[in-house]
């Protein structure tokens, strides 16, 4: 350990750091030169992630780097095209640290896409202008094209990216990682990109049971590699994010989301034992504490429509929660943020929570009500 001392008549604070990146703070008296521990501090937001209660709550924000910004959207043109963007490590590296260098987040997030994880796989992808993901819709005879044996390689980039993002990034920020969950990686595979409905994969999971298995199995398996591949670049929590898990029954919701969920966790467990993993189920409802029994993770993230007292009942004591403002609120800004930012803080005061979004923020949302939402947790 390395230690900095700051002179003080009589005691010297000693901040002592180890290569995982914690902090101890110590008293040390002049007299005798013994040492008292005072109590362990660091990155805040890893602190909640371990089971502290901190105040205020660390926040960042789901899509923080993003469209609403300037400087993202300059980045965005001199990439032309959004996979370029994301498989870019000098660019990725730049839009992620963008929102952490203007307001201050406690964390980083990778910028990427829950669908690189197809598209590294051999599966088609492209974005279209407009219209978002578009990808082949899948039938049960794909399932055998897709390669885990081509992950690695095809996913060099993002961990270039997240090697970049460490070595620039704020010491007191810590760093993202993230991948979606199988369920909804599928949804997008099937339908062949967005849906209102989900039908044709819902139809597959009750219809065709033995090949949707299957392709949960690989999405499994190449989210475990994914994960872990980010771990080992330098990401200090993962995140998985399971947009369309509420579209399910209970019991596939059970099968197809908590269940892979926990193998996910108990993987990188396994490899990564202080690695903390933040699950979002997200329209789960009262499912959310099944996930978190199940699923064995560190946090639950709360959509919107979630009540965070609720929440908090549901998932009981180990698990920290993370949300859940409405990005509408943060886009209206004023009296309307102030007003439900309060709320939620109330909520969930002297338990571990980090602050943010439902869902993402909106391309229309401007800087400025970032900046005074920041400021309002801040100043809590």
């Amino acid at each position: 350990m390395k230690g900095r001392r700051v002179g003080y008549p009589k005691i010297h604070r000693v901040l002592l750091t180890t290569p995982e990146g914690f902090f101890f703070l110590s008293l040390v008296y002049a007299k005798s030169g013994q040492a008292e521990p005072e109590r362990v501090v660091g990155k805040r937001i890893l602190r909640v992630l371990r089971g502290e209660a901190v105040w205020p709550p660390p926040v960042w924000l789901m899509r923080q780097a993003g469209r609403y910004l300037a400087e993202y959207r300059a980045v965005r043109a001199q990439a032309g095209d959004f996979i370029a963007l994301c498989m870019t490590p000098d660019l990725a590296a730049e839009v992620t640290l963008q929102p952490v260098r203007r307001f201050g987040m406690d964390a980083a997030i990778l910028f990427s896409d829950i669908l690189i994880l197809p598209w590294a796989l051999g599966y088609g992808l492209r974005f279209a202008e407009g219209e978002g993901p578009v990808l082949p819709k899948l039938v049960p005879g794909d399932i055998a094209g897709l390669s885990l044996a081509r992950l690695a390689a095809a996913l060099a980039p993002v961990a270039e990216t997240i090697r970049l993002v460490r070595a620039g990034l704020d010491p007191a920020a810590a760093l993202i990682g993230f991948a979606g969950g199988p369920f909804t990686v599928a949804c997008y595979m099937v339908e062949g990109g967005g849906s209102k409905d989900h039908l044709r994969t819902r139809l597959m999971a009750h219809a065709e049971p033995a090949a949707f298995d299957r392709l949960m199995d690989v999405l499994t398996e190449a989210t475990i590699a994914s994960l872990t591949l980010q771990a080992e670049a330098g990401a200090e929590v993962v995140m998985l994010f399971d947009s369309w898990a509420g579209v399910l029954s209970p019991a596939l919701f059970r099968r197809h989301v908590a269940k892979p969920a926990a193998e996910i966790t108990a993987a990188l467990k396994a490899r990564f034992p202080a690695l903390p993993v933040i699950g979002f189920p997200r329209l789960s409802g009262g499912l959310l504490g099944l996930y978190a029994a199940i699923s064995g993770v560190d946090a639950v993230g709360m959509d919107t429509a979630t009540e965070p007292e609720r929440a908090a009942e549901l998932v009981g004591p180990r698990v920290a929660l993370q949300g859940n403002l409405d990005p509408a609120a943060l886009l209206a800004g004023g009296a309307a943020l102030a007003a439900e930012t309060a709320r939620i803080l109330d909520a969930l005061r002297g338990r571990p929570h980090i602050f943010n979004l439902g869902h993402g923020i909106f391309p229309e949302t401007p800087p400025a009500h970032v900046a005074d939402l920041l400021a309002q947790i801040r100043a809590s």
